[in-house]
C-alpha cells in the first residue's frame, strides 16, 4: 500500500473515532457587520456549519492582498476563558500577542470561529459546567465533543475556501494550546491544509499519562478508544509531507519534552523520505505555555515561505 492510500485509510479511521457527526453541508453565512480597521476590514459573520447551532465568526480581509489571497484558519485557545473565542484573533491573550498585524501585513484572509461552549456559543453562565454538560450529553447521544469541534473547524475550512478572496490551494491552520491541538488534528484529518502551525501543545499522550498530568487538559480533549487506534505521532504522520511547524516550551507541563522529541524523531525521517525535510520543524524553547518573540518570528517566516508570495503580486 502506498503512503497516500495508507493515509486515506488511517484518516477515515481517525474520523470514525469522533462519534456521530452531522452531515457535511455547504456552509451558509450571514453578514452581521463590517468594520474598517487599520490595514484590514473585519466581517462579523454567523455561519451555519453543522445544522445544529449557528456559529459566530470573524473574517479578517487585508486591504493589501494577492488576488486570490492565501487563507488562514485561526483556532482559538481554551485557557478556561469561556467568554473568549473568536475574539482572541483580535485581542490576543497574555500568553499570545494579537495576530491582526501579522495577518494584515502578510495579506492572509483569516477566519476565526467560536468553538463549542465558547463566546457566542457559551450557553451557561458557568462555562466549565456548560462544557461538562455538553460533553456528557453528547456521549449519551453518540457524539464526542472533540469530534463536534473538529467537524466545525473542517467546515470552517470549507467556508474559507469558498470565499472569492481566497486561493483554496493555499490554506493554513494556526493555533496555540487547544488551538494547537486542533490545528494538527485538522491538518491530519483534512488534506486541504497546506501549512500547519501549532504552538504549545504537541502533546504525546503516553508521556502525559506517565507524568500524571491528564488533569492539565480539559474534558473536551478526550476521545473514547483513541489510544487503541492512534498515538500522537501517528496522527501527526497524516500531515506528511505537507508543511508543519510546531513550537513548544520546555517548561510547559501540558506538553512533556520527551514526548515532543519522540514525535519529532518519528516525523523527521518521513519528511526526509519525501525530500521535504525543510518542511518539518519541531522546536523546543526555554519557556512555558506561551508564544515568545522568537516563536513569533518563526511563525512569520513560515507564513511567508509556505502561504504568501513575493510582494509584487500584492494589489490594493
Amino acid at each position: 500500500m502506498n503512503i497516500t492510500s495508507h493515509q486515506a485509510k488511517r484518516r477515515h479511521e481517525l474520523w470514525s473515532l469522533l462519534g456521530d457527526l452531522p452531515e457535511r453541508r455547504i456552509p451558509k453565512s450571514k453578514l452581521l457587520k463590517s468594520d474598517k480597521h487599520d490595514g484590514f476590514t473585519l466581517e462579523q459573520l454567523e455561519l451555519d456549519l453543522n445544522g445544529l447551532e449557528n456559529v459566530p465568526a470573524y473574517l479578517l480581509i487585508p486591504d493589501r492582498r494577492q488576488k486570490p489571497a492565501p487563507g488562514l484558519l485561526y483556532i482559538h485557545a481554551h485557557g478556561g476563558t469561556y467568554e473568549i473565542g473568536k475574539e482572541e484573533l483580535l485581542q490576543g491573550r497574555d500568553i499570545l500577542p494579537a495576530y491582526p498585524p501579522v495577518c494584515a501585513a502578510k495579506g492572509l484572509v483569516t477566519l476565526a470561529i467560536d468553538s463549542w461552549c465558547f463566546s457566542g456559543r457559551k450557553h451557561q453562565e458557568e462555562g466549565q459546567q456548560g462544557e461538562a454538560d455538553d460533553f456528557k450529553r453528547m456521549l449519551w447521544e453518540g457524539q464526542v465533543l472533540w469530534g463536534m469541534m473538529m467537524f466545525d473547524e473542517f467546515q470552517a475550512v470549507t467556508y474559507l475556501a469558498s470565499r472569492p478572496e481566497v486561493d483554496a490551494q493555499r490554506i493554513g491552520a494556526f493555533g496555540l494550546s487547544m488551538g494547537s491541538t486542533k490545528a494538527w488534528w485538522l491538518a491530519a484529518l483534512d488534506p486541504r491544509i497546506q501549512l500547519c502551525i501549532d504552538l504549545c501543545c504537541l502533546t504525546d499522550y503516553q508521556e502525559l499519562i506517565k507524568n500524571r498530568n491528564l488533569k492539565g487538559h480539559g474534558v473536551y480533549y478526550f476521545v473514547p478508544r483513541l489510544l487503541k487506534h492512534f498515538q500522537a505521532h501517528e496522527i501527526n504522520e497524516l500531515i506528511v509531507p505537507r508543511s508543519h511547524l510546531s513550537l513548544n516550551g520546555r517548561n510547559d507541563l501540558l506538553t512533556p519534552v520527551v514526548g515532543v522529541e519522540r514525535i519529532r524523531n518519528h516525523l523527521v525521517p518521513l519528511y526526509e523520505r519525501y525530500g521535504r525535510i525543510e518542511d518539518c520543524r519541531i522546536e523546543l524553547f526555554d519557556c512555558a505555555h506561551e508564544e515568545t518573540p522568537a516563536m513569533r518570528q518563526l511563525v512569520a517566516e513560515w507564513l511567508d515561505r509556505h502561504l504568501t508570495v513575493c510582494p509584487e503580486s500584492v494589489s490594493s
